[in-house]
């Protein structure tokens, strides 16, 4: 793993909260169609590398080089990931931790 990437923050209204965190100061990056009909509303602090996603699941995406290499190495520590998926902003693997929280392997 390389640097946190996207921290997802769940939200019950997108609209309302995106106007929330732009009266802290954070400018949307990405506003576009996701799965199931969603919306996929991605903010950032200015010059901050990091982000945030409002959207109606948790999780923390995690930038990564080669994540077949990653997984390989996390399957020798008893870490199963989820089939990498392919989309248009790059390769995703999922996992769980012990209390259920997302983490996600992104390799541009």
């Amino acid at each position: 793993m390389k640097a946190i990437e996207i921290i997802i923050i769940p939200v019950s209204d997108q609209q309302k909260a995106k106007e929330f965190y732009m009266k802290l100061g954070f400018k949307v990056i990405v506003e576009a169609p996701a799965d199931h009909g969603h919306t996929w509303l991605q903010m950032s602090l200015p010059d901050d590398r990091a982000t945030i996603a409002l959207m109606h699941f948790h999780g923390v995406i995690v930038e990564t080089p080669d994540i077949e290499k990653d997984i390989r190495e996390y399957k020798t520590k008893g870490i199963e990931f989820g089939k990498i998926e392919d989309q248009p902003y790059g390769r995703f693997a999922w996992v769980k931790d012990l209390d259920g929280n997302g983490l996600c392997l992104h390799q541009k």
